[in-house]
């Protein structure tokens, strides 16, 4: 054996406590997933939590509407719906929902978001530029924000959101799926029309 060989031996020797093996064996059976035991509602209120300790989320909300506006961000509800339902102004809405890094598609659509993000011109000039209102460039601009915030973490927050809710969502459609199937399964080629 050569001197590295040797110090190497005896390196692992020390670290092992002289050990011969440093392999476990395994406890889990094969096919087992590490399960989050929290809630979806616990998992998207820690989500909140981050995010505000990290941007610090303004607006009128508490972590619970938070949430709610993320579940009816994935649920297709819009902004005024929601609004509605928390009793709160639609622009509220609107800015809690790209904190949370929530961008729809439809949220800027008319205009070239890359542009009017590397622009220094006021929103009137871009108004008139793009011919849209000078609360639509505002509006844009915020949506570019939000997209260059979530794209600087990432976009960690909207895996997190995907993963919990658009997962969850997958989930019970499959399990819903699998329900009909094997309703259609065990009933196929039954006589229905009996007479007693």
């Amino acid at each position: 054996m050569n001197d590295k060989t040797e110090e190497l031996r005896d390196l692992f020797t020390d670290v092992t406590d002289g050990e011969e093996t440093v392999t476990e064996a395994q406890e889990d059976d094969r096919g087992s997933l590490e399960k989050d035991e929290r809630t979806d509602r616990e998992r998207l209120e820690s989500v909140v939590t981050q995010m505000n300790e990290r941007y610090g989320l303004e607006g009128p909300f508490r972590t619970g509407e938070y949430v709610e506006i993320a579940e009816g961000f994935y649920e297709g509800r819009s902004d005024a719906a929601l609004a509605d339902e928390l009793g709160v102004d639609e622009d509220d809405v609107f800015e809690a929902r790209l904190s949370l890094h929530l961008v729809d598609e439809d949220d800027a659509d008319e205009v070239d978001l890359v542009a009017i993000r590397q622009r220094e011109e006021d929103n009137a000039a871009l108004a008139e530029e793009y011919g849209v209102s000078e609360p639509e460039i505002e509006r844009y601009r915020r949506v570019a924000a939000a997209r260059d915030e979530s794209r600087a973490a990432n976009d960690r927050y909207r895996d997190e959101f995907d993963s919990i809710l658009a997962d969850a969502d997958l989930s019970e459609r499959m399990a819903t799926d699998v329900r009909e199937d094997g309703l259609e399964d065990a009933t196929e080629g039954m006589e229905t029309d009996v007479d007693f």
